[in-house]
């Protein structure tokens, strides 16, 4: 096992062992505590720059959503300030709801897309956390997220994958087959890859809630800072909107 994944599995297990703490049984979801709101500074908000607009789905759970952070703190949110930082004119929506499985999510997902005021140049997903906690089998994860790459691919979006791992105290088998997913299915729909929208930040509780499950403000922009230019990069390849 290489020194990266290593790490990863160890902060996917700090990730679980926390969320099964808060819940105190094999049902829970993410959040299960009532949401409050965490002190910090809201992410800047940045005028769009001149040139192509880009508009971005943000489809996923409660990492996405913001839960326990105040409005404009997500980490789409400072996705989106810093990519317009950086000269990207864009708007990212924020489709994340807190709880979600990827069953939930894949109920939701072309009601999401139908509701956008246009064809998004890239979609975001962000799902698996809770299916995680709630042990919830491969394959009908696989089989979700899936379904949804499929719709994408039928409509010639893009999409780009924040995964989730689960640790080696579930189990062997689980573990190789969900882990696998991710990496798997951005190969298969060419979709871009970050494997664990958590590595870096859990298990550190200067960049954590309470919770040890949800970013706190300072959390969120280590995220983003991996993940805006991934983001961006994916971007230039996109025709420009007309």
């Amino acid at each position: 096992m290489t020194l990266q994944r290593k790490r990863l599995y160890a902060a996917a297990t700090v990730l679980v062992q926390a969320g099964l703490l808060a819940a105190c049984d094999r049902t829970a979801e993410i959040p299960t505590p009532a949401p409050t709101a965490t002190a910090g500074p809201t992410v800047p908000q940045v005028a769009a720059p001149k040139g192509p607009s880009r508009l971005i789905l943000a489809f996923g759970d409660s990492l996405y959503a913001g839960y326990g952070l105040d409005r404009g703190q997500s980490i789409p949110d400072a996705i989106q300030t810093r990519l317009r930082q950086a000269g990207v004119n864009a708007t990212i929506v924020n489709a994340g709801v807190s709880g979600d499985t990827s069953a939930a999510g894949r109920q939701r997902f072309v009601f999401a897309l139908d509701n956008l005021p246009r064809k998004p140049d890239l979609v975001l997903i962000g799902l698996g956390g809770n299916d995680v906690l709630r042990q919830i089998g491969p394959a009908e994860t696989r089989a979700n997220m899936t379904a949804m790459l499929d719709e994408l691919k039928t409509r010639n979006i893009p999409a780009m994958l924040t995964g989730m791992m689960a640790p080696p105290n579930l189990g062997a088998d689980y573990t190789r087959d969900f882990n696998v997913i991710w990496p798997d299915l951005a190969s298969r729909y060419h979709a871009t890859l970050y494997p664990f929208i958590l590595d870096g930040v859990i298990g550190d509780t200067r960049l954590m809630q309470a919770d040890r499950v949800h970013p706190n403000p300072d959390g969120v922009a280590k995220i983003a800072e991996r993940l805006a230019p991934m983001v961006k990069a994916a971007l230039p390849t996109l025709a420009p909107s007309s």
